[in-house]
């Protein structure tokens, strides 16, 4: 059966039990409207996690039903730091497209591909490096903290410090409008800004007018889910949640969260902000549930295990749908295989044709001359 009739057979099966977010759109009602490019990827370092899933995968799912979204697994991305140890990238790179599909990205509304499968990226890779100055990667915020958050790892490589000139190739080879980024990443975007204008600028006399438009930031709404110990959210910390993570074990971890440390005894009163739980019940609860835990933290009037209670149920609620809608691809990892292939295929459509015109800008030989 061809991949996109079974998609269609899965979404009328969503439809039925009433799923939110069919993953098959029949009528795409912006087909007469101009949809802006955009692009975006994750390293295929491990499942995504809630931290991942408000920071930027809602974000991508709300996208797809107004832009031309191109979504892709950064698996060359995850060789920069995981090179000694390549068994699990296969799999991560399947467990991320059935993370994916769970939250409802649509095959049909979105390009879901694997970097490694256009290695066009990596080509033009090569040739912005040739135009990069050295100066500008030894600047990046994020080699530093990456440097000094991960001492065990061998970094020193060609390819780590490297990687923001491949980033810029992922972004800039399909010419986009817009890149969803939280702040945290902004430094990266002006880095891809900048390697587009140096482009630009250099090679002027030969297009006609700037060659790589500079893509614009589209600040995504920053994620208040925090790790399970207060910090950021992330794997490096082992203080996440896995997105479509056993019930079981998401209930055990919010149970065992820290809280308040003011808060010793049951009778002793606390301070929400404080405690990591209370970032949970900003993303999970109501205002009505929110007050709830303000007033009954500051007068011991409720304990930490019962200002747990509903984001445990929230979380776990939101999760079933997740993990019903990916179901259908987990017990089919073929059809993800297929979803992922066609993406890829349709993503190198693009890419060629950028490549081959920064070869004759760049005045290489082509099969043509």
């Amino acid at each position: 059966m061809p991949v996109s009739e079974y998609i269609r057979k899965v979404s009328q099966s969503f439809l039925i039990f009433g799923f939110i977010g069919p993953l098959y759109s029949m009528n795409n009602s912006n087909n007469n409207r101009v949809r802006h490019r955009v692009v975006s990827g994750a390293r295929t370092t491990g499942p995504f996690h809630l931290g991942n899933y408000h920071g930027a995968l809602k974000n991508w799912v709300k996208l797809q039903s107004t832009h031309d979204c191109f979504i892709f697994a950064a698996d060359w991305h995850a060789l920069t730091t995981e090179y000694e140890h390549p068994e699990k990238i296969r799999q991560y790179t399947m467990e991320m497209a059935l993370d994916w599909l769970g939250a409802g990205l649509d095959p049909k509304l979105s390009t879901l591909f694997v970097q490694s499968q256009v290695p066009e990226h990596a080509e033009l890779q090569v040739l912005l490096a040739m135009i990069t100055p050295l100066s500008w990667l030894e600047r990046v915020p994020t080699y530093k903290e990456l440097k000094t958050q991960l001492k065990e790892k061998h970094l020193a490589t060609y390819g780590f410090l490297g990687y923001p000139v491949l980033q810029s190739a992922d972004i800039l080879i399909y010419k986009p409008e817009f890149i969803p980024v939280g702040e945290d990443q902004v430094s990266h975007i002006e880095l891809t800004r900048e390697i587009a204008r140096h482009f630009n600028y250099l090679y002027q006399a030969r297009t006609k007018g700037p060659f790589f438009p500079e893509p614009k930031t589209l600040l995504t709404e920053s994620s208040k889910m925090p790790g399970l110990d207060g910090r950021k959210m992330s794997k490096s910390y082992h203080n996440t949640i896995g997105l479509r993570e056993d019930p079981v074990s998401v209930e055990h971890k919010i149970k065992t969260m820290p809280t308040d440390p003011a808060r010793v005894k049951r009778s002793d009163p606390g301070e929400p902000e404080k405690c990591p739980v209370w970032r949970f019940h900003q993303t999970y609860s109501s205002k009505e549930v929110q007050e709830w835990v303000q007033t009954g933290c500051r007068t011991a009037g409720i304990g930490c295990l019962e200002c747990k209670r509903p984001v445990i149920e929230a979380v776990i609620k939101e999760q079933a749908v997740i993990r019903e809608r990916a179901e259908p691809y987990q017990k089919n990892p073929g059809l993800v295989k297929e979803i992922l292939r066609e993406g890829s295929l349709a993503a190198r459509e693009i890419a060629s044709e950028t490549v081959a015109e920064v070869r004759e800008i760049m005045g290489l030989l082509t099969n043509d001359h």
